[in-house]
C-alpha cells in the first residue's frame, strides 16, 4: 500500500505538473474546436496516460520502486513496454503534452513539448543512464544493446528481450 501511495504522490507532483497542470494553465483561455486534429490529440493524450500508467505499474510490481530518483526500482525493469524502449514513461508524458497541443491547436504547447523532450533527453543522458550503469552493471549494458533509448530497434536474432 505504501508503494502505491508513493507512486501516486510522485505522479501527481511531477508528471502531473509537467503534463497536466502547466498545459491547463497555458490553455486556460484557449478555445476548443472539434476537428480531426482534436480527435487525434485526445487519442494521443489518453494513449500517453495509459503508457505512463503501465510503466508505473511495472516499476511498482517488478522493480519494487517508483519513478522518483530518490526511490527508484530495486530491480531492473525490462518487461512490458520496457522491452521496446528504455524510456516509455517519458514517451508517455510527451504524448500527453503533444495531445494537449493537438487537442487545442496550440503552438505554445507544442514548443513546450519540444522543450520538455530536450530536458528529458539531457536528464537521461547526464543522470539516469550513468546511474543505471552503476546500479545494474552488465545487465543494464546488455539491455542498452538490445533496446533503443527512445524508439524500438529491430531485435537481433537470439536476443532474450
Amino acid at each position: 500500500m505504501w508503494l502505491l501511495i508513493k507512486n501516486l504522490a510522485f505522479t501527481i507532483l511531477v508528471p502531473g505538473t509537467v503534463a497536466v497542470f502547466v498545459p491547463v494553465v497555458v490553455l486556460s483561455h484557449a478555445s476548443f474546436e472539434a476537428s480531426i486534429a482534436a480527435v487525434a490529440g485526445a487519442a494521443l493524450l489518453l494513449a500517453g496516460a495509459a503508457l505512463y500508467a503501465w510503466c508505473v505499474w511495472d516499476f511498482a510490481t517488478t522493480g519494487r520502486g517508483t519513478p522518483a530518483p530518490i526511490d527508484p526500482p530495486k530491480r531492473l525493469v525490462v518487461r512490458g513496454l520496457y522491452r521496446f524502449t528504455r524510456n516509455p514513461m517519458y514517451v508517455g508524458v510527451l504524448c500527453v503534452i503533444a495531445g494537449w497541443a493537438l487537442l487545442f491547436g496550440s503552438i505554445a504547447i507544442a514548443v513546450y513539448a519540444a522543450c520538455v523532450a530536450a530536458a528529458f533527453h539531457l536528464f537521461v543522458l547526464l543522470y539516469e543512464e550513468p546511474h543505471l550503469k552503476g546500479a545494474f552493471g552488465a545487465d543494464y549494458a546488455r539491455y542498452c544493446a538490445d533496446v533503443g533509448r527512445w524508439l524500438p530497434i529491430p531485435k537481433r536474432r537470439g536476443s532474450p528481450l
